[in-house]
């Protein structure tokens, strides 16, 4: 299977990204690995070993622009045809490559998937898919941050898609799914919610259980959480903050003091396991749903781990041929 990865997007673009590359080639010899970016800044960060035998498994095209996260993501695409997320992407859209990966702009890969791999039809507005860890397990949150602005039919189509990743990807057998609002009541919300609620509940085969609230989306109670973009991403960023925050209180804490040096010491295995549940990393990256092709967008603060575990995503998406699951759903 070959994978292209923009290997110029990302916060620790490219030595990261080619590390976590790399991981991924080491656990998996069926993958092929593409490189897109500036040719002699990619060799740069690869081993000596590989530039020298020329390794069966990774390979490099060259592209010398960059869409930067501060660039106009519609206005970049426009002017720089040559960007390595838009050469990636307009790979997978050739059929050079079955998949790509990027921790660039999310913006510039919604764009370069919109119009180089365009849209499913019945699907109005694509949606990030994002993993969430619960207390049984995951839950796919979507749309994590596309769409700040949505109708009551686009987040129908969420709930669809949502339910093939579910089922696809997480290995859920006919998930919950819930609409994220501020009470459990039918009634409750504002005109997009309530309205919303009335389609899901219409909608055959959904198994959609009502609205869920803030304080129980890590609870598992749902599978599949669906909203607009302006709510999910806060959603995202409270959970990665909070996650954040409480490792350092915790760190705080258990290095305070003799006792608790040593206390520290003997939950460290545990410790690490509960870090790993709640380290976006341990989820690779989230899936842009609704488009023709598989897109993984990862987190612009990625590291090798986590790109490495992007990679796995892209692979589980191929193989399980979600993409046109999605279709068959809408």
């Amino acid at each position: 299977m070959r994978i292209a990865v923009d290997a110029m997007g990302g916060d620790y673009a490219p030595s990261e990204i080619i590390r976590g590359a790399l991981e991924a080639l080491a656990l998996d010899k069926d993958l092929h690995i593409v490189l897109v970016g500036h040719e002699n800044e990619i060799k740069r960060h690869l081993p000596a070993e590989i530039l020298k035998t020329g390794e069966s498994q990774i390979s490099i095209v060259h592209c010398g622009e960059v869409i930067g996260m501060d660039e106009h993501p519609a206005t970049a695409y426009r002017r720089k045809k040559n960007a390595s997320i838009t050469v990636a992407t307009r790979m997978v859209k050739e059929k050079h490559t079955q998949a790509v990966v990027s921790a660039g702009s999310t913006g510039a890969q919604m764009v370069a998937a919109l119009f180089g791999l365009g849209r499913l039809e019945g699907i109005d507005r694509p949606a990030i898919g994002t993993v969430l860890p619960t207390l049984q397990g995951h839950a796919l949150l979507l749309d994590a941050g596309a769409n700040a602005d949505c109708k009551p039919d686009n987040l129908v189509q969420f709930a669809k898609m949502g339910k093939v990743y579910a089922e696809k990807i997480l290995g859920i057998s006919n998930p919950r799914v819930a609409l994220v609002n501020i009470g459990e009541e039918e009634t409750k919300g504002n005109e997009l919610t309530i309205k919303t609620y009335e389609l899901l509940k219409m909608q055959p085969g959904l198994n959609f259980t009502g609205n869920i609230e803030g304080r129980d989306i890590l609870s598992g109670k749902a599978n599949v959480l669906v909203c607009d973009g302006f709510v999910g991403n806060t959603i995202l960023k409270v959970v990665e903050g909070t996650a954040s925050a409480l490792f350092t209180l915790l760190k705080e804490e258990l290095t305070s003091g003799v006792k608790n040096k040593i206390g520290a010491y003997l939950l460290k295995p545990g410790l690490k396991k509960f870090k790993a549940r709640l380290d976006y990393a341990e989820y690779g990256g989230a899936p842009l749903l609704g488009v023709k092709g598989v897109s993984i967008i990862c987190h612009g603060s990625s590291k090798a781990e986590a790109i490495k575990n992007a990679i796995r995503v892209a692979k589980e998406c191929v193989e399980s041929n979600f993409v046109q699951g999605l279709q068959d759903s809408v």
